[in-house]
């Protein structure tokens, strides 16, 4: 019966898409099979396969060896304030960024990271019917983050129009940063964290290619590589560690402000309606909740953690999921888990507009004028990843 209702899921989410389409005659379906064929066989190697935990191991065991590498720096500046027995957020999950934000840079210095991110782009443009730049956007966004993949394509980005700069920004927010990802595999099983990057990388393109569909042409489809005045090694190691250092420092800043919020509302809401805020956004998810494979009787938990997500964003969702306050099986910690882990909430509308306003003031304006609807788009992709892994789970 799980079966059915995911199927049924899967073309509710992709009907809710169609529903929103800029132009439904121009829509591929051909694509859109194979990215989906895809995503289940992918999502199944990597859950279901001694291949795919061997993989996951390798990832893991990777991460595991950058974050005790970080945690060397982090102990000899913080030394006495680091908690060894028990677990402070802002030293063993916000800190390490800082570290894998400078491997980040010294990859990106030698070409490493460009040379993956242009290929691979490349491959995956020959599959999901979009243009090279589309694809090669999608790779960037996921290995450098949502708003510092606009600095790649800032000589294009004032030449782009208005359908091929919505399909750049919804793969920003459907995707994630490399350099958070060590973070999240501190809360979430690193199976479902690998798992959701691959399948939210595809899901990107199929939500995409329905709400914002056209044909590009080849002509105007050249991927350009930013040039200027080359900096010195350790001018860049020292730009990519400041950066890392601000996104901590931000993210740490918006939970703060977030946590608190969400603790007024739901006090709030519990003095004058009896529930709480969080317990009511889950009763208006849950049934997306139980059309992506979460049984009825976890639907409603389910789905305040997804809603907390939305509305402020995944590491406090995360943090609700692994912090006890819920017992779910070990299906339903994967469905939600997968869901969890992309940029889609509200305030990642103002991030990325923020970033290609700060590039281009006209196309920053462009774009949060359609900020609601990328919202909508990444969190379908969110839901459709969600839905394949509530297939792939026994």
């Amino acid at each position: 019966m799980s079966y059915i209702i995911g199927i049924i899921g899967l073309f509710v989410f992709l009907g809710l898409a169609w529903i929103a389409s800029s132009n439904k005659k121009m829509i591929k379906i051909r694509p859109i099979i194979i990215m989906i064929v895809l995503q289940l066989v992918l999502g199944f190697i990597l859950l279901n396969t001694e291949v795919g935990n061997f993989l996951v191991k390798g990832i893991s065991d990777g991460f595991n060896l950058l974050l005790g590498y970080a945690a060397e720096g982090i102990t000899f500046v913080f030394g006495g304030l680091v908690n060894v027995e028990g677990s402070v957020f802002f030293m063993n999950v916000l800190l390490p960024i800082v570290f894998i934000s400078a491997l980040i840079g010294i990859l990106q210095y030698w070409k490493i990271l460009p040379f993956i991110i242009k290929y691979i782009g490349l491959a995956l443009s020959k599959v999901n019917g979009l243009g090279k730049l589309e694809s090669f956007n999608a790779v960037a966004s996921a290995i450098l983050g949502q708003s510092e993949v606009f600095i790649s394509l800032k000589k294009q980005l004032a030449l782009l129009p208005r359908h091929r700069l919505y399909t750049l920004c919804a793969s920003a927010m459907s995707t994630v940063s490399m350099s958070i990802v060590g973070s999240y595999m501190t809360m979430l099983d690193p199976r479902y964290v690998v798992t959701a990057l691959v399948l939210n990388l595809f899901g990107g393109f199929i939500i995409a290619s329905i709400i914002n569909p056209y044909d590009v042409d080849p002509e105007e489809d050249m991927i350009e590589e930013e040039k200027g005045e080359k900096q010195s090694f350790f001018e860049m190691l020292g730009e990519y560690i400041l950066d890392g250092f601000k996104v901590a420092i931000v993210v740490a800043a918006m939970l703060i402000g977030f946590v608190a919020l969400i603790a007024m509302i739901n006090n709030i809401f519990l003095g004058i309606f009896g529930i709480s805020f969080q317990d009511l956004l889950g009763y208006v998810f849950s049934p997306f909740a139980f059309l992506m494979g979460v049984p009825w009787t976890e639907a409603v938990d389910a789905g305040s953690i997804m809603a907390t997500k939305m509305v402020s964003n995944e590491f406090v969702a995360m943090q609700t999921l692994s912090g006890g306050d819920f017992v779910f099986s070990d299906r339903v910690v994967a469905i939600v888990s997968v869901f969890l882990v992309s940029f889609a909430n509200f305030s990642s509308i103002g991030i990325i507009a923020g970033a290609v306003k700060g590039l281009n003031e006209k196309q920053g304006n462009v774009v949060a004028k359609f900020g609601l609807k990328l919202l909508y788009g990444a969190t379908l992709v969110s839901f459709l990843s969600a839905t394949i892994v509530g297939l792939l789970m026994p």
